[in-house]
């Protein structure tokens, strides 16, 4: 057991030197503000929006060129082995077949020019209008994940403040029970206490350096959680500057102006009020496939014919013209009418999760206020019970000094002190946390 606890305590010993010592010279200060100036500019997601941004302008683009003229240059050269036969130049030969002949050159040429510009397309109109709802979308969204990069930044930097409290508070429990230990050792020496209760004072220190151990493993795994979201080299070494600061509670909002503010803010509820406009200009596309379009046609052309290749003496005749072209969809299979009533049922299941999506917020913004007021609270009694341990840990260890308390008691207020602090500090953090998850469900950044 002794050789068991020995091993342990090198463990530890090697664990706390590997997480503080990787060249604290090359440890890189990180403010919370840096924190989140550095994720809204390298974060892989946000980049990966922001193209989607892109995307949608060059969607835009596509829909406005239904619009404009498209303007096509053909050219053919060909060669005839045996030339293409031409009827009826001889009238009707005696059995009744119809006569025919061959002529023109062995080699022909063709280059033409031809331009079409729409007149009247229905494609045209709620292609754009998509598009540009699109842009919008991509728009929204991009402002909500930034939103919800933030918020993840700057739970994840407090999360790695909480974690280092715990961590100098668990090495003032383990050096507290250290001093019990010497103490209680003083006093075996001194005949004024029992063998027991050394054992006691010794197992009370080792049982606390285990947790000391997985609250440094827990700091490690949160810097490189942290310098995942800032899109940082998970090789370089930070040093949090900052420190843990509970703000005034001060005046919450209600929890009707949270619903109306993550209405009009929060980027979820935006996108999904926007796609139902989304599906309206898609049922109105889908309707177009079954309407007329008609377009103005030109063309001009030149043409020549040879033999032996010799094109440089041909002749190159021309010819132009223009038209209108006016195409009338008759029947499609059953296609078009299909693709209107899948149109229509989109357009339906985006009223439907809308609706759905007010009335589930209504109980988040419901749980996020009361969140918060709970550990405003939690936050009040934990001040006091805070100061009621620490001063009875102080009285018992000067009594347990003086021979006058057991050890029993010491290890109880010591218990006590370290409770009342974890709980203070998971408070803290609570109360911070659920005012984060109340601005990200308003769509804000506090």
């Amino acid at each position: 057991m002794f050789m068991k606890s020995k091993y342990l305590k090198y463990l530890t010993l090697f664990a706390l030197a590997l997480a503080a010592s990787p060249a604290v010279a090359q440890e890189q200060p990180l403010s919370l503000h840096d924190a989140v100036s550095t994720a809204m500019a390298e974060n892989p997601e946000l980049k990966a929006s922001k193209l989607d941004i892109d995307k949608a302008q060059q969607q835009f683009i596509v829909a406005r060129s239904l619009f404009l003229p498209t303007v096509n240059a053909t050219l053919a050269v060909n060669h005839y082995f045996q030339l293409p036969a031409f009827f009826g130049f001889n009238g009707t030969e005696p059995d009744g077949k119809i006569s025919y002949g061959r002529f023109g050159g062995d080699d022909q040429g063709t280059a033409a020019v031809t331009a079409i510009q729409p007149l009247y397309n229905p494609l045209a109109f709620p292609s754009v209008q998509r598009s540009r709802l699109q842009e919008r979308e991509s728009s929204i969204v991009l402002s909500g994940k930034q939103t919800d990069v933030v918020s993840q930044v700057k739970e994840t930097y407090l999360q790695l403040l909480v974690l280092n409290e715990r961590f100098r508070l668990q090495q003032e429990s383990i050096n507290r029970n250290q001093r019990a230990l010497k103490d209680s050792r003083s006093l075996l020496l001194q005949g004024k206490a029992l063998r027991v209760d050394t054992l006691r004072a010794y197992t009370s220190v080792k049982n606390l350096e285990p947790e000391l151990l997985r609250i440094s493993y827990a700091i490690e795994t949160g810097k490189l959680q942290l310098k995942a979201l800032m899109g940082m080299d998970s090789t370089k070494q930070i040093l949090l500057t900052d420190s843990l600061v509970v703000p005034s509670p001060g005046s919450l909002p209600s929890e009707k102006e949270v619903y109306e503010a993550a209405v009009g803010g929060n980027a979820s509820y935006r996108v999904l009020a926007l796609q139902t406009q989304v599906q309206e200009q898609q049922m109105k596309i889908a309707s177009a496939s079954r309407k007329p379009s008609v377009a103005a046609v030109g063309q001009y052309q030149v043409q020549t014919q040879t033999n032996s290749l010799d094109y440089g003496t041909a002749h190159y005749p021309t010819s132009s013209f223009v038209g209108l072209q006016v195409s009338v969809p008759l029947f499609s299979g059953f296609g078009n009418s299909a693709r209107v009533k899948q149109a229509s049922l989109a357009q339906s299941q985006a009223t439907l999760r809308l609706n759905d999506a007010h009335e589930q917020l209504r109980a988040n913004v419901h749980k996020a206020v009361a969140d918060c007021n709970a550990s405003i609270e939690r936050i009040q009694t934990a001040v006091v019970v805070n100061e009621t341990a620490k001063l009875s840990y102080d009285m018992i260890q000067f009594r347990y000094s003086r021979g006058v308390s057991s050890r029993l008691e010491l290890t109880d207020a010591e218990l006590a002190l370290t409770q009342s602090q974890s709980n203070y500090l998971e408070a803290v953090y609570d109360y911070l946390s659920a005012r984060i998850a109340l601005f990200r469900i308003m769509g804000q950044v506090e």
